[in-house]
């Protein structure tokens, strides 16, 4: 029982399917429920400004997803008179839409006999047919897809990809799957043979790389300082403090100092560090280190950004960010408070 399930609205569907893309159903939920309460509709989302869409997506990772779904909002209001395409070709005419959601938004929003291969349907099928070549591969998407649109049930392929996704999400798991309760034990090749966690096959992933950051707190006139990422990098729209990734034989301060000048025109004097953090993306993980600055000099510009703001930490929740910033804003806001309410303190007892 999900939010979204017996729902038949196409652009709940899709937004409900976007969400559920490397996202897990218990995290997607609170996100979905209030995303339909900001943006209800498809026209609503289209005439919504990105910082806004970009606000109610902080949290849920992945931003190009939110990014994509915007444009294409914008896309089928412009184009397809504000109603989803219901062919499963426009579909993936979309920003953000591939074979994959454009399946799932044909079969369970319109009925079409359209199948949807995610992670979840290709464990199952790899385990249920102990399919032996690499489910990643070009040859083993090629022939995974044509199985799932071959045993395709004509008339029922919404109920049909939903419970083969719930399988795959719910007992069929990548590891210790449930193979007692599975309603499909008794065809499966691979739990015969005892190497169901062994399905997919899938090649041995290269060791995640780890770089070294530094973000800046450069305050000026009781104001701090943040840089807005631009559209087409990682966590393109959302706001950071300024910083980048450290080059060989840099210190972090120097480091600091040149993502400054090259970001952002200006000159700063790096204090001392306030926080180190850690966090892992898709392909990569960062530790990065927090420093006080002071503006020493330069007008800021945006050189390397897409905009830049000097912010009051008290205006710094209005500004979406990812998970690492949104850690230094609140450290920032908690800090300036201590220091407002000191300040009381001492102005009530001198």
């Amino acid at each position: 029982s999900l939010p979204w399930r017996g729902v038949r609205d196409p652009y709940r569907v899709w937004v409900s399917e976007i969400m559920l893309q490397q996202t897990q159903v218990e995290t997607v939920i609170p996100y979905y429920r209030r995303w339909l309460r900001r943006f209800p509709t498809i026209r609503a989302l289209a005439s919504a400004s990105l910082d806004d869409v970009l606000a109610e997506w902080e949290g849920l990772g992945y931003y190009s997803r939110a990014r994509n779904l915007h444009r294409a909002a914008q896309k089928v209001m412009a184009e397809f008179g504000g109603r989803v395409p219901r062919d499963v070709k426009s579909l993936q005419s979309l920003p953000g839409i591939g074979r994959y959601t454009a399946g799932a938004i044909d079969s369970i929003a319109f009925g079409a006999d359209a199948a949807a291969l995610d992670g979840n349907v290709k464990r199952v099928l790899a385990r249920v047919l102990d399919y032996r070549e690499d489910a990643k591969s070009a040859k083993g998407e090629r022939e995974l897809w044509e199985i799932a649109e071959r045993i395709l049930p004509r008339g029922k392929a919404g109920d049909f990809n939903q419970a083969m996704m719930d399988l795959g999400a719910t007992i069929c798991a990548p590891k210790a799957p449930d193979c007692a309760r599975c309603p499909l034990c008794g065809l499966c090749a691979a739990q015969k043979l005892g190497v169901q966690e062994k399905r997919p096959v899938v090649k041995k992933k290269a060791p995640t790389p780890h770089y070294t950051v530094t973000a800046g707190i450069v305050r000026k006139n009781g104001r701090v300082l943040i840089a807005q990422r631009p559209a087409d990098k990682l966590l393109g729209g959302l706001w950071e403090f300024p910083g980048g990734k450290c080059e060989a034989g840099e210190s972090l301060a120097e480091c600091l100092r040149r993502e400054l000048r090259e970001e952002l025109g200006i000159e700063v004097a790096v204090g001392g560090q306030m926080q180190t953090l850690r966090h892992g993306y898709t392909h990569f993980k960062i530790t990065l280190h927090v420093f006080e600055c002071k503006w020493r000099r330069g007008n800021a510009r945006a050189l390397e950004v897409a905009a830049y703001q000097w912010v009051r930490p008290g205006k710094l929740n209005k500004y979406a960010m990812g998970k690492t910033d949104r850690q230094i804003a609140e450290w920032i806001i908690a800090n300036s408070k201590s220091q407002i309410q000191k300040s009381k303190t001492q102005i009530a007892n001198p």
